[in-house]
């Protein structure tokens, strides 16, 4: 099975607008081709039974008229919100059978303005996306144009990521073991067709710069052998590939304290240097958090991490984490499995 979610809602978006667009040109001006007008008085509003709880309430209009001296009750194939037992209204009808009778209140009209503006509404967003990004190419060093600071070793230190919850605007962020916070990303804004705006936040050095965060996308695949894969767009390029060729390199195994079971743990190089070692955690990254909240041996929950590097120039950890923390891979690659057969090779 392929699951495709996230930025895709545009293209779904898009589809919709096209389907929209065609079903109003269709029931404007096709569906009652050669239709004549009439009067008639509306006999009876019924409602109808949902299929679902949560289902919109949906109603049949049954109405009365008269063509050439024989009356005739019929059920529309729409119903406004206006429409009252008693009411007259205008409908149409086929001159060669009149027992056929649709609507006057020009539906398609409605569903043809809806496709239209929804259909400029995603393609404003495309343009407007991708004019955001060639202007951030034209200022900021990103995308392919990013140039990471050099490594600067010093000594090793214990570091935490954490991941904002409970919260649209998700944000993340690595703060040392007294709370300060040493990077950081804010989402700037939310769209839902469009990449997310965010501002990182080197706060060691003084330095904000903003970036383009495409939502996520997953593909699942219903076998052990084909693996799932799960990315994002990051400054239009996809994560996997902008951390491949920024000299990073993953390697994840299942484990965690104890070597107890508990998430997934990454060695993370660059240049085949170590740059980290990862260690998947529960919301309560810092040790005396867990021991308050009672946490031992914690299913880990996804954007949470503890950190031992003895990196100081964190931009490029901060962006390898962000990966893992948006999306389900647990490899640099995107997949999901390959952590579970590092784990068997090693056993």
């Amino acid at each position: 099975m392929v699951s495709l979610k996230g930025i895709r809602l545009r293209w779904f978006a898009l589809a919709i607008a096209v389907i929209a667009i065609a079903a109003g040109v269709y029931l404007t001006f096709f569906h009652s081709r050669g239709f004549e007008k009439t009067t008639a008085e509306i006999v009876s509003i019924t409602e109808l039974p949902k299929t679902l709880e949560e289902e919109d309430t949906q109603y049949e209009t049954a109405v009365r008229y008269t063509v050439n001296g024989t009356e005739y009750t019929a059920t529309l194939d729409t119903h406004s919100p206006s429409d009252a037992v008693g009411k007259t209204i205008t409908v149409l009808y086929d001159p060669n059978d009149p027992s056929v009778v649709h609507g006057g209140g020009g539906f398609g009209i409605y569903v043809l303005i809806v496709g239209a503006v929804l259909l400029v509404g995603v393609l404003a967003s495309i343009l407007i996306g991708r004019s955001k990004l060639k202007n951030l190419k034209e200022t900021e060093a990103i995308g392919k144009d990013a140039v990471y600071p050099a490594p600067a070793l010093g000594e090793e230190r214990e570091l935490y990521f954490l991941t904002d919850l409970g919260t649209v605007k998700v944000g993340h962020r690595i703060e040392d073991a007294n709370r300060t916070v040493l990077f950081e990303a804010k989402m700037t804004k939310h769209s839902l067709t469009s990449p997310y705006e965010f501002d990182f936040i080197d706060s060691v050095n003084n330095v904000t710069k903003a970036h383009l965060v495409g939502h996520e996308e997953s593909t699942d695949w219903n076998s052990l052998f084909i693996d799932n894969h799960h990315t994002f767009r990051f400054d239009g390029e996809d994560i996997w590939k902008h951390l491949k060729r920024n000299g990073i390199r993953v390697e994840s195994s299942l484990g965690g304290g104890s070597g107890k079971l508990i998430g997934v743990n990454f060695t993370i190089y660059r240049d085949d240097a170590e740059l980290a070692r990862v260690q998947s955690t529960s919301q309560y990254v810092h040790e005396e958090d867990a021991e308050a909240h009672k946490v031992a041996s914690a299913i880990p929950v996804r954007g949470f991490y503890r950190i031992r590097t003895k990196e100081q120039n964190l931009e490029l950890l901060f962006v390898t984490l962000l990966a893992f923390a948006r999306t389900e891979a647990s490899d640099a690659s995107g997949g999901t499995r390959k952590a579970l057969f590092n784990t068997l090779k090693g056993e």
